[in-house]
């Protein structure tokens, strides 16, 4: 069920110029930032594709990293899959959550970070365009509730690149803390569409490329990887963010 009856606040909005510059929250991507399951996922296209006597290869996936399901499924019609919107993304859902329940291929440094955040009081939010069900079987394996919700491509209208899915968890998160801003938040990404999506919501930014490589971009932070970041680094990012600069100014 959508959550989102309309699109999310608008980014100035959300954002409080006069209040102090301190990490409070991490938006956390899921697929191919939290855990590896891209592969799952491009293995599930090209079974489904091929099925229907079409095809597709990894590098076309590639394309739809990132993207909502229901973008990559309009896609994988056009390529010759003659099912509906819904029926592809219940079969590619279904194919990556039954390999997720085989095994969880986190990525290097993520849980730790996690579990870092989580300790230091950062609140942490699950922003993934993958749905519920199969966001919350990653999420139950954690050796924590780290999580205090999840904004899920099956909760919003507009899905990444779009800012809404970032927006939302931020109104979300101001819902028992008004005094919290976009300047407060940092979102933690890996795809064209994620970083493009938190990027537009204005939220301060780290990009961690895997699969499809990033173009530079002066208005992110990019790690090569999580191994070894701590929350002081997470922090040190909002020092340097386009917002904190009006923040502070």
């Amino acid at each position: 069920m959508r959550l989102s009856s309309a699109p999310a606040m608008q980014a100035d909005a959300l954002a409080s110029v006069d209040a102090p510059t301190e990490l409070k929250a991490a938006l956390w991507d899921m697929d191919g930032t939290l855990v590896d399951s891209e592969p799952y996922w491009i293995a599930a296209e090209i079974e489904l594709v091929t099925s229907h006597g079409g095809h597709w290869d990894t590098e076309k996936s590639h394309d739809l990293v990132g993207c909502a399901l229901e973008t990559a499924a309009g896609i994988l019609q056009d390529a010759g899959v003659k099912l509906s919107i819904r029926e592809i993304v219940d079969y590619l859902t279904g194919k990556v959550t039954a390999a997720i329940r085989q095994q969880i291929p986190w990525r290097p440094g993520a849980k730790e970070l996690l579990a870092q955040l989580h300790a230091r009081g950062v609140r942490c939010v699950l922003v993934t365009m993958s749905e519920a069900t199969l966001a919350q079987v990653v999420v139950d394996a954690l050796d924590a509730p780290y999580f205090e919700f999840l904004v899920t491509g099956d909760q919003v209208r507009n899905g990444k690149p779009h800012p809404e899915p970032y927006l939302t968890a931020v109104e979300r998160l101001r819902a028992s803390d008004p005094s919290l801003g976009l300047h407060n938040c940092v979102a933690l990404e890996d795809s064209v569409p994620g970083v493009a999506s938190a990027m537009a919501a204005k939220v301060p930014t780290i990009a961690i490329p895997h699969v499809v490589p990033l173009a530079p971009d002066h208005r992110r932070t990019t790690w090569e990887t999580l191994v070894g970041k701590s929350y002081d680094d997470v922090a040190a990012v909002l020092l340097s963010a386009p917002t904190a600069a009006g923040a502070n100014a």
